[in-house]
C-alpha cells in the first residue's frame, strides 16, 4: 500500500496541481489517456479554479470513484447512492484526520494572500510552507483503501 500515494506525492513535486497528482497516479487503471485525464482535472486544482473551496485532492478522489464506480446511466439512482456513500466514507475520513476538507482551511498560515487566479510559482519556499503533499498523498491512500482494496 502506498505506491500510489507515493507517485502522486511526486507528481505534485513535478508541477502537477493537487487534483492532477492524485488522479494522475491512477489514470493507468481506466481507459483515459493520462493527457486527457490531467486536463479533464486540473480546473479542481486549488480548491477549484484557485478559489480555496473543496481541496482538489478530495475532489479528485470523487473523480476516480466516479470512474471506477458510475454506470453512466442518468437513471441509475441505487448505483449513484453507493458512489456518493463511498464518496462521503473517503472525505469524512480525510476531514476527520485534517479538520476539513476546505483548501483554505487547510492552507491555513500558508494561504496566499493574493486573490488572483494566478497559480504561485513552484519554489523550493512554496513546497516548504505548503502542505498540499501531504493532502495529496493521504487523499491517494485512501483511493488505493476504498477504490482499489485488491491492490494493496
Amino acid at each position: 500500500m502506498g505506491k500510489r500515494a507515493d507517485r502522486a506525492r511526486e507528481l505534485f513535486f513535478e508541477g502537477y496541481n493537487c487534483s492532477q497528482s492524485v488522479v494522475g497516479a491512477f489514470i493507468d487503471l481506466f481507459d483515459m489517456d493520462a493527457k486527457t485525464a490531467m486536463k479533464f482535472c486540473e480546473g479542481l486544482g486549488a480548491g477549484t479554479g484557485r478559489m480555496r473551496l473543496t481541496c482538489g485532492a478530495v475532489s479528485a478522489m470523487a473523480l476516480l470513484a466516479g470512474l471506477k464506480m458510475s454506470s453512466g446511466e442518468g437513471g441509475d439512482l441505487k448505483g449513484r447512492g453507493e458512489l456518493y456513500a463511498v464518496i462521503r466514507l473517503m472525505a469524512e475520513e480525510f476531514k476527520a484526520n485534517n479538520g476539513s476538507v476546505i483548501c483554505a482551511d487547510l492552507l491555513g498560515a500558508a494561504l496566499p494572500k493574493d486573490n488572483s487566479a494566478q497559480p504561485e510559482e513552484r519554489t523550493p519556499e512554496y513546497y516548504k510552507r505548503r502542505p498540499c503533499a501531504d493532502k495529496i498523498y493521504q487523499c491517494a491512500l485512501l483511493v488505493e483503501k476504498y477504490l482499489f482494496p485488491e491492490q494493496q
